[in-house]
Parts: structure tokens; C-alpha cells; sequence
């Protein structure tokens, strides 16, 4: 019997054309703020705001979705040791205008409705093996009027590098004094990664400048496991200031999310999510915000699009480049599984607890 679960299979095609994906960042919840992101391309989203400078770039493997022209993967990037079985990225540089405590910078995602009533059975067990495995820092309530689930970005983020001071304080300032413009006076550009630049980056654990000074007097490890441990103690959570005109980059991703066909493959969990969306609930949100105050610094937002909605983007970013790139997909999906099948599987690859000790059940699971 062929297998239904694989995207590749051409049984499949048709049931996962019905589906693209389009990608979206601003410097708000409010979607007016928004642009789409060039996925994989040879661009990098910039805005700023009274808070903060920040450029973006989002990754996928195997892209078919909004804009058409995007590229398929961003090879350079899915071929690096680092990454060689990460699902997508997202990756960030960013200026803080004022100081931000490491304690109150959180990332993760949020949403504006309840969920409950769409959680799939074994929820409750896969936020188990993802608080487990992937991200002990985790914290919230997917049973929420407004569901959330953040992690501090110091113990959170995959990668993080500190740079130096590039700007004054004095210069932080938003030039019209306007929150959220879109003005082109607004776009403003960091002279050490700028956004022509920081798409062909790919950001490295570490530092540069006297963010090498400020990492070993705040005795943070150079490795990337070791400093999110390192950052689970509370104490050197609060020890440590996203400072005002200090440049700091960083790259969140895993293996886990599969925007190919639309799944969550945990260890020991596995879940196709498109049986799962409606008209209210088929958008993934990453959040990049403080807790204590509320503002939020950057939204991004991974939309599956169906029906009417995807028929109105096919018109505004013109027709689907779905079967134009189903042979190079195909073919790179295959290779990409005999590379995860052989040696330096994911369980290997991530150097994480092993995937046979027993997570803890809760009474409350639904199974």
C-alpha cells in the first residue's frame, strides 16, 4: 500500500496542493504592520520601531508557498552542519533602542483565540516531550482564551551571537518619532549586517568586539546547548541586559515542524495538522516579546492558506508554482529522507536526552 503520510507520493499531490503556506512579519499584532516575507530568497525584512532596529529572514526546506518565485530551499543554509536536518528557521538581528532585561525578552508563540476545543488528543503529552526535549524553558497555557507558550530567547534561541556596540545612544532615537511607520526614513540599516547583507548569513554561536568581553565577564558558555542550559538558572537570566546599541543575532529552528506536509514529528509523537485547521485556527505565530511590559518587538506569522483565501493570494502573487516544482521537490525530499535514515538521525544529530527514557504522564493528558 503506498504510504499516505508522505508528501512525495504522487497519491498525495493533489491533497497537499490545496494547501500553501505564506509567510508574514511586522513589528506588531496588527496584521497592517505586515509584509510578506521572501522565503529563501536573496532579501532580508528590516523595520524599526521607538524600541528597537531589526532585520529578518525566514528559511524552509523544501518552500512552495508565497511568493511564487521564492526558491525551493536555501541550500547553503539546510546544508550546514548546524542545520543539515532542521525543518526552517528563523533568524534575526537586531538593535535594542533602550535596554531590555535577559530576564523579560521572551520568544514563542501566541494566539488570539481559544484552542481548546481544536487540540488534537495527546496534546498535552507532545507540550510533555517538547518541554522535555527540545525546551525546558518553556512556560504557558494552550487552554487560554488566548493560548500562549514563551521561552526566555537566551534559552530558547538555537544560536545566539553578541556583537559589539555599532551606535550610539544618543543616535537611538525613531527619526519621526512615529511607532510602526512604514516610511522608507524608518528602514533603517546596521553598517555591520546590513539587510542586503544578513540573508547570506548564517548566524554562528559566539561574538564579535567587546561582546566577546561581555560573554566571558557574564561567564557564558561558547556552546549553544551550554548556554541555554546556562541561561535556565535564573540568576544568570537576570544577570544578563539586552543592552541599547549592541547588535545581537540570532537563529531559532528544529527538525520537529515539517512545513512539507504540514506535520508535527516528535519522538514518539506524530501529528498531520491540516485535520486539524479552520477558518480560525490555521496560523502558526512566533512572537518576540517582552513579559513584563508587553510590547512586542516582531511578529511572525505562518499562515496556511485553503480555499478562498488561498485563491485571492494565487491572484495577488500569481498562480501557484506547486507543480511547476514538484520534480525538484520530490527529488529533494527523497534525498533528504535517505540522509535522515541512514547515519546521524535526528535522535543522533541532537544531542538531547534519549529518545527511549519514559516522559512523565500528567492525569490531566488527553489521549
Amino acid at each position: 500500500m503506498a504510504d499516505q503520510s508522505n508528501p512525495s507520493n504522487p497519491s498525495n499531490a493533489s491533497h497537499y496542493s490545496q494547501y500553501r503556506l505564506r509567510v508574514t512579519a511586522g513589528p506588531s499584532y496588527n496584521p497592517s504592520t505586515h509584509k510578506t516575507v521572501p522565503v529563501n530568497a536573496s532579501k532580508t525584512l528590516t523595520f524599526e520601531t521607538p524600541s528597537i532596529i531589526l532585520s529578518l529572514c525566514v528559511r524552509i526546506r523544501h518552500f512552495t508557498g508565497f511568493p511564487s518565485d521564492s526558491p525551493v530551499t536555501a541550500e547553503k543554509y539546510f546544508t550546514s552542519d548546524p542545520h543539515k536536518y532542521d525543518q526552517y528557521s528563523i533568524s534575526f538581528s537586531f538593535i535594542p533602542k533602550t535596554d531590555i532585561p535577559g530576564e523579560d525578552l521572551v520568544f514563542g508563540n501566541d494566539f488570539d483565540r481559544p484552542l481548546r476545543d481544536r487540540l488534537p488528543p495527546g496534546a498535552n503529552h507532545a507540550l510533555r516531550i517538547v518541554k522535555w526535549w527540545i525546551d525546558p524553558g518553556l512556560d504557558g497555557d494552550m487552554y487560554a482564551d488566548k493560548p500562549y507558550l514563551y521561552g526566555p530567547a537566551l534559552s530558547s534561541w538555537n544560536i545566539l551571537r553578541i556583537g559589539d556596540h555599532i551606535i550610539p545612544k544618543d543616535q537611538l532615537q525613531t527619526p519621526s518619532g512615529e511607532e510602526n511607520s512604514n516610511d522608507d526614513k524608518h528602514e533603517w540599516k546596521a553598517p555591520h549586517a546590513s539587510a542586503e547583507e544578513f540573508h547570506d548569513t548564517i548566524v554562528e554561536e559566539g561574538c564579535e568586539g567587546s561582546g566577546c568581553e561581555l560573554r566571558s565577564s557574564l561567564s557564558i558558555p561558547a556552546d549553544s546547548t551550554a548556554r541555554k542550559k546556562h541561561f535556565l538558572t535564573a540568576s544568570n537570566l537576570s544577570g544578563f541586559t539586552f543592552e541599547a546599541g549592541r547588535l545581537y543575532q540570532a537563529d531559532f529552528g528544529n527538525p520537529y515542524l515539517d512545513f512539507n506536509d504540514f506535520s508535527l514529528k516528535l519522538p514518539g509523537f506524530s501529528l498531520n495538522v491540516v485535520g486539524y485547521i479552520d477558518s480560525k485556527t490555521h496560523e502558526l505565530r512566533y512572537t518576540l516579546k517582552n513579559r513584563r511590559t508587553g510590547e512586542v518587538y516582531a511578529v511572525v506569522v505562518f499562515t496556511l492558506l485553503f480555499g478562498e483565501e488561498l485563491a485571492q493570494a494565487e491572484r495577488e502573487h500569481g498562480g501557484a508554482n506547486v507543480e511547476d516544482k514538484a520534480d525538484e521537490h520530490s527529488a529533494a525530499n527523497t534525498e533528504h529522507a535517505t540522509a535522515k535514515d541512514g547515519p546521524g538521525t535526528i535522535d543522533s544529530a541532537k544531542d538531547k536526552k534519549d529518545a527511549t527514557e519514559t516522559i512523565p504522564e500528567d492525569e490531566d493528558d488527553i489521549d
